[in-house]
């Protein structure tokens, strides 16, 4: 078993992950929920999350013992006046002698400067391949060819870039019903994963949105906002992690967060 397929095993265990990304303070600051981050990182762990993303700096600073452990590549803030165009910050070599699970990139398809997002993701791919690292592409259909960013042709189009330039892994956003997110499996050859979003009206949309993508073939989630900004952030990687991992219903689900 080469590398890279030890370090999938351990953030996909059973072909299926449950990833809550917490990179956001370089986009957003210290919002409510990472201003903590320390304290959030081992209630996740606790949880039962497979992997977390953050950046190098957190990387350094913090102990994540068990979980593993996603390095991301590229940033912009909500400050810039192109808040989705991606640039590198970090390098795969870099993340490696942080003790990196994996290493994920951000990209906007559709945005301005798509193109230089993709030739960083492109050469991204190749120093993964080259140093046996997992990649794990956040690819996001944004731009003003893009009719909506859960349109599921222009969320199929996006998946399957980020598999055809090299990802091995590819998060994206659920187009709201089964028929067509299976659409969106079928035609990428790596495992989809689906973002959570906006901070969800209700937990048990958020719980359906998740076990409607398992059924229509999905490899789990990667949450962030729903999770660390929720009040019992391990309850609710918990939650996740029954459907993902273990089959579990809906109701299922509600009942380990004590809401049903």
């Amino acid at each position: 078993m080469d590398g890279k397929k030890r370090r999938l095993r351990r953030i996909m265990p059973d072909g299926r992950t449950v990833v809550v990304p917490m990179d956001h303070g370089v986009s957003s600051g210290p919002i409510k929920g990472l201003d903590r981050i320390a304290e959030t990182v081992r209630l996740v762990g606790e949880g039962g999350c497979d992997a977390i993303v953050v950046h190098k700096g957190i990387a350094k600073a913090l102990d994540m013992e068990a979980i593993g452990l996603i390095i991301h590549l590229s940033a912009s803030t909500s400050l810039s006046d192109k808040p989705d165009f991606k640039v590198a910050v970090c390098g795969v070599k870099e993340a490696l002698r942080l003790g990196c699970d994996a290493v994920s990139v951000h990209i906007n398809v559709g945005a301005e400067n798509e193109d230089q997002m993709l030739s960083m993701l492109g050469m991204v791919a190749g120093e993964c391949e080259e140093y046996g690292i997992p990649l794990l592409a956040m690819m996001y259909p944004r731009g003003p060819k893009i009719p909506s960013e859960h349109d599921a042709g222009a969320v199929a189009h996006a998946a399957r870039l980020g598999a055809e330039l090299g990802a091995d892994i590819v998060k994206t956003n659920y187009t709201g019903d089964m028929e067509s997110f299976r659409e969106v499996v079928e035609a990428c050859p790596v495992p989809v994963i689906i973002a959570g979003g906006p901070k969800a009206s209700t937990i048990e949309s958020i719980l359906r949105m998740v076990y409607d993508s398992l059924r229509a073939g999905g490899a789990g989630v990667s949450i962030g906002r729903n999770v660390f900004q929720h009040s019992h952030p391990d309850r609710m990687v918990a939650a996740l992690a029954s459907l993902v991992h273990r089959g579990a219903t809906v109701e299922e689900g509600l009942r380990l967060l004590g809401e049903a």
